[in-house]
């Protein structure tokens, strides 16, 4: 089942594991929407800077570490994702535990693995 993905911490940068996230996502056939520190385009698709509203986010998967990842919070709930991804770096059990309360499934995982095993 191909799903929509929300990439939080979106690069233009190739050596980035969100530019490879990016990547791979479309690779295997998944929808993407990027937001990122810096707006650009990564394989003809918007990075874009602010937060837009999305209806059909299935997963969101951070690229942004603990301590940047307060000004998504409010955002990431909104978006109602059925699961967050905490890439290695990322990982944040208080947003996981306010996830949780919202019914928001959370792992702390790498997208480029699940996505490598087919457990995406």
């Amino acid at each position: 089942m191909q799903t929509k993905t929300m990439i939080i911490g979106a690069s233009v940068k190739p050596e980035r594991y969100s530019y490879k996230a990016a990547e791979k996502l479309l690779n295997h056939g998944h929808e993407i929407y990027m937001i990122g520190a810096r707006a650009g385009q990564l394989f003809d698709r918007p990075i874009e800077t602010e937060q837009k509203n999305y209806s059909d986010v299935d997963t969101v998967t951070l690229y942004v570490s603990a301590k940047n990842q307060e000004p998504y919070v409010d955002y990431i709930i909104a978006l109602k994702p059925r699961r967050v991804i905490f890439n290695p770096g990322t990982e944040n059990p208080d947003l996981a535990d306010r996830l949780a309360d919202y019914g928001i499934l959370t792992e702390e995982a790498c997208t480029l693995v699940l996505l490598s095993t087919g457990a995406y």
